[in-house]
């Protein structure tokens, strides 16, 4: 067989749960719950450093963060083999559209060209998404986000302008572009990358409208998350803590779920250009609190943060078994070894993540028993955090309090009910604990001391020494 085409597809900010196919209630996601059918959906699947700059190098190099060296929006140069660079050494047409959200800005990382904008902010270095709206005379300052509402924060409205002007269209329209004038005689490697639904949550008003008047799902508060006991008026707009009145937080997932079905719809237009012999991954770098546990955004160790979709559809000359999904915990790291291994591709040594295509081959093979993820900062907490999942139970640790949690995600997946002092799981939560020290035993951090996790009072630094 031919090396296949390979379309990467990339959302910002998308909770695991927030598929129509995974079982949402109210979501519509027709063209993603499509390939998730006909392919493999990966129920557990997860960003282990559920912040966009550090999963981003995770996506792009299958190294986990204590490789690569970043833990938060950090900017530092990317060194090594990336996924872009090994397809274009071996014959790749490659071209990425949207966000990479890598330093420095216009830096290719291997990408033989690109569309690039990471957001619809005005970046320092003009980005092709402020070209285009220049080019169509839509010239307002910050014409992108001249609605008005928070890149970060909880407001939301639909979109005021035409909808082709949105960031989302221009993303599907410069894909199709290049699927249209790629060179025929190449396999290619197209990385769309969406911005949304990541903050602001501006789609466009049909989406905004399809669920603005929706029952939808009330956020899940837990007694051991609660820091206010009644809506909040007066927070920050763009607050970490949040408690919002009804109609507020109506607004918010209202603008959220929109963002999402808009996507999804210029997925579908995407598709309609994408040949037969193609690899097609979905993921996003990581999940959005929503309002979950008195949170928005990102950077917890909880399943609304670090849980995300994860979908795989393969061409059917392949002769691979799909229409299947797997609930083996896999993450953002293995996306690069596994389209490397599809291509026939020899993977780099400092690549940390495993091919899943064995797994996709059989679900009995020995796998993993856990993923570590981890984050320098977390807003309020004066602390970091570790974790450690196999997708069924969570072990959380914060470095800059001494505190633990464990959640039975098998029987409470919306982490309501933290064990930690439960005996029934002390052999478990010592194993947990044997599993992370062995894991930060020798980072610089200082998260271990004689074979013992350590209170450090304080957050950590954002990236290793050498990356700083």
């Amino acid at each position: 067989m031919s090396q296949p085409n390979i379309l990467l597809i990339v959302t910002d900010q998308q909770r695991g749960d927030c598929l129509g196919i995974s079982g949402h209630p109210v979501l519509q996601t027709p063209y993603l719950d499509e390939i998730a059918a006909s392919g493999i959906r990966f129920s557990r699947g997860y960003s282990a450093c559920p912040v966009c700059v550090p999963a981003r190098r995770t996506l792009m190099t299958g190294q986990k963060a204590a490789s690569h060296g970043v833990f938060m929006n950090h900017h530092s140069v990317l060194d090594g083999p990336t996924l872009a660079d090994e397809l274009s050494k071996s014959g790749y047409q490659t071209h990425l559209v949207g966000k990479l959200h890598l330093y420095p800005c216009r830096k290719l990382y291997g990408f033989n060209s690109a569309d690039w904008a990471d957001s619809p902010t005005p970046n320092l270095v003009m980005d092709d998404y402020e070209r285009f709206l220049i080019s169509e005379r839509v010239i307002q300052p910050r014409a992108g986000l001249a609605h008005g509402i928070s890149v970060n924060g909880y407001v939301a409205r639909p979109f005021h302008l035409e909808e082709r002007f949105h960031f989302t269209n221009w993303c599907a329209d410069n894909a199709i572009r290049f699927l249209e004038r790629r060179d025929p005689t190449s396999p290619f490697f197209l990385k769309l990358s969406f911005h949304q639904p990541h903050q602001p949550l501006t789609p466009p008003t049909c989406y905004y409208e399809r669920y603005i008047n929706m029952d939808l799902p009330e956020p899940a508060v837990a007694d051991w998350a609660r820091i206010y006991n009644q809506p909040q008026r007066g927070l920050p707009v763009n607050a970490w803590r949040v408690y919002l009145e009804p109609n507020v937080q109506q607004q918010m997932q209202a603008g959220y779920y929109g963002c999402i079905n808009h996507i999804d719809n210029q997925i579908g237009r995407v598709l309609e250009y994408v040949p037969q012999n193609t690899v097609i991954v979905f993921v996003s770098d990581h999940g959005e609190m929503l309002g979950e546990h008195q949170w928005i955004r990102k950077r917890n160790a909880f399943e609304g943060s670090t849980h995300i979709p994860f979908l795989i559809h393969l061409p059917k000359n392949m002769g691979i078994k799909q229409e299947k999904v797997i609930d083996k915990a896999v993450e953002l790291m293995d996306v690069m070894p596994t389209l490397l291994d599809i291509a026939e591709i020899e993977i780099p040594s400092s690549v940390d993540g495993q091919s899943l295509l064995p797994l996709i081959y059989d679900e009995d093979i020995q796998w993993r028993n856990h993923i570590h993820g981890e984050c320098a900062q977390i807003p309020t907490l004066n602390s970091g955090m570790q974790y450690l999942t196999d997708g069924k139970s969570k072990y959380i640790w914060y470095p800059g309090l001494g505190q633990e949690q464990f959640f039975d995600l098998e029987h409470d997946p919306n982490e309501m009910n933290n064990l930690i002092n439960n005996p029934d799981y002390t052999n478990e939560l010592d194993n947990h604990r044997s599993i992370l020290i062995n894991q930060l035993k020798d980072r610089p951090e200082g998260f271990v001391n004689n074979g013992t996790l350590v209170n450090l009072g304080k957050p950590t630094s954002q990236a290793l020494p050498s990356y700083e």
